[in-house]
């Protein structure tokens, strides 16, 4: 729905606020910055982007994922976005640009960059303006809130694409290189996609893999072919191959999948998901990527390679034993350092993404027994998650991180970041985060104490209190 200003000016209106994500600026904006903030800053490359991909199903499912794409873009400026998305309301030949003036979401106006635009129009038969494609689209809609929250204000190029042929993405690519360069505009390009619509979780998988695998070998012309030959599937193929192609022509040399998840990992029902995934294209800097690698966690707590390999296969296997129905494994262990009583935390991670994680405080067991014992409760009894399945073990990371004793503290000062993790107590109220934690967010001392106070369900600045206890601990983590 478009409507008239005082000004003359045309602006498209919001036509799924309240329905896809909040109606209410402030409730919108709070949702936005909490997914931003969960995102690790581990997954965040060096490079600066210069194309994402990114979901656009209700925020409920597809905002987590967004996250990841938009994490990407923080601190970055740009002199434009360009959004390109799929029809899923109207249908017409070739390609639409949008000719209004604005586009308004709950967060306020956004600019349309009319010299691109005009630009863009009549450099080919496939492009023209269809005003029905834009009216009631949510797929270009639903970036606009996270765009606005990370710039503030941004320019952007809005692009429908009525046909997604591997021809009308190369002529739109094609054609959206030229006016870049001729304009010498730096833009960043969004191509707005789900992907598999509907299958069972595990059907879901293996489709939405094949994207995945083309996005990260930066091959849009072997996505394009998957597509059409039905080997995966994706609403907004075209988008995606289009940017792909794009950031060719821009010099771009590498594109890589971030986070991927479906519609069954928030619902609990993996009878028919929709997949959803977050990337990022870039011209890698290899002396980046070097300087970007993870800092250690924690302290060397003597293990050897060996002995950390056995910790992760009785992980491992008792968490198989026991997803295929079989008496959990016996151990047979040799090694003294893993009779000792130790506490210990077994984390699983998939994609990027906690898949669950219990650990036991006390040393009042053998490391190994531990082990072993944690890995089932990660696995099954982590009530934030729903129970790991065997089809996804194969995917799944395992962390283990082995405690220190811990220690009462008075003075804060004493918190180390990377090296200490946190466990506050004030009555029946408890709550402990790992030492990775803190490094993973990049959190200062304060602000590791809070959200430790918040996993305790205390307020965030109960540290202060005199009541409250606080400990610090060290992990070996691997």
């Amino acid at each position: 729905m478009n409507s008239k200003t005082k000004k003359g000016e045309n602006i498209r209106l919001p036509v799924v606020a309240g329905s896809f994500y909040p109606a209410d600026p402030k409730v919108l904006a709070q949702e936005v910055k909490h997914y931003l903030d969960n995102v690790p800053i581990s997954k965040v490359i060096p490079e600066r982007p210069m194309g994402l991909i990114c979901p656009h199903a209700g925020y409920m499912y597809s905002g987590p994922i967004a996250a990841f794409a938009y994490k990407q873009i923080m601190g970055k400026k740009y002199e434009a976005i360009m959004v390109i998305a799929p029809s899923h309301r109207a249908y017409f030949s070739g390609i639409s640009i949008d000719k209004v003036d604005k586009y308004q979401t709950p967060l306020g106006m956004v600019t349309v960059d009319k010299d691109f635009v005009e630009g863009i129009l009549g450099k080919s038969s496939l492009i023209g303006y269809y005003p029905q494609a834009h009216i009631q689209e949510h797929s270009l809609e639903v970036q606009l809130p996270f765009l606005q929250i990370v710039f503030g204000e941004f320019k952007l190029i809005p692009i429908i694409m009525g046909e997604q042929e591997a021809f009308v993405c190369e002529e739109l690519a094609r054609i959206l290189s030229e006016v870049i360069k001729t304009k010498n505009k730096d833009i960043l390009i969004i191509a707005s996609s789900d992907l598999s619509h509907y299958h069972p979780y595990s059907q879901a998988q293996e489709l939405d893999q094949r994207i995945i695998d083309r996005i990260n070998a930066f091959d849009p012309q072997g996505l394009a072919s998957d597509l059409k030959l039905h080997r995966a599937e994706a609403c907004g193929g075209g988008p995606i191959i289009t940017a792909l192609l794009l950031g060719k022509y821009l010099g771009a040399n590498k594109a890589k999948v971030i986070k991927y998840a479906n519609s069954g990992d928030v619902s609990g029902d993996y009878s028919g998901v929709v997949g959803y995934v977050a990337g990022v294209m870039y011209k890698e800097d290899k002396n980046l990527v070097q300087n970007s690698q993870k800092k250690k966690v924690g302290i060397d707590l003597g293990l050897t390679e060996e002995e950390k390999k056995i910790l992760h296969q009785i992980a491992r296997e008792t968490i198989r034993n026991y997803l295929e129905g079989k008496p959990l494994p016996r151990f047979k262990v040799e090694f003294p350092s893993l009779k000792e009583p130790r506490g210990a935390f077994v984390s699983l991670h998939k994609e990027g993404m906690l898949r669950g994680c219990i650990g036991h405080l006390r040393a009042d067991q053998p490391l190994y027994e531990t082990i072993k014992n944690m890995a089932i409760a990660a696995a099954f009894d982590d009530p934030r998650f729903p129970p790991l399945r065997l089809e996804e073990l194969d995917q799944v990371e395992i962390e283990i991180s082995v405690l220190t004793p811990f220690k009462r503290i008075t003075d804060i000062e004493e918190i180390e970041i990377g090296k200490h993790g946190l466990y506050i107590v004030r009555g029946f109220y408890s709550g402990l985060l790992l030492p990775q934690v803190a490094i993973e967010y990049g959190w200062d001392r304060i602000t590791f104490l809070e959200h430790t106070c918040n996993k305790a369900g205390l307020p965030k600045d109960a540290w202060k209190d005199k009541e409250t206890e606080i400990y610090i601990f060290s992990a070996d983590v691997f």
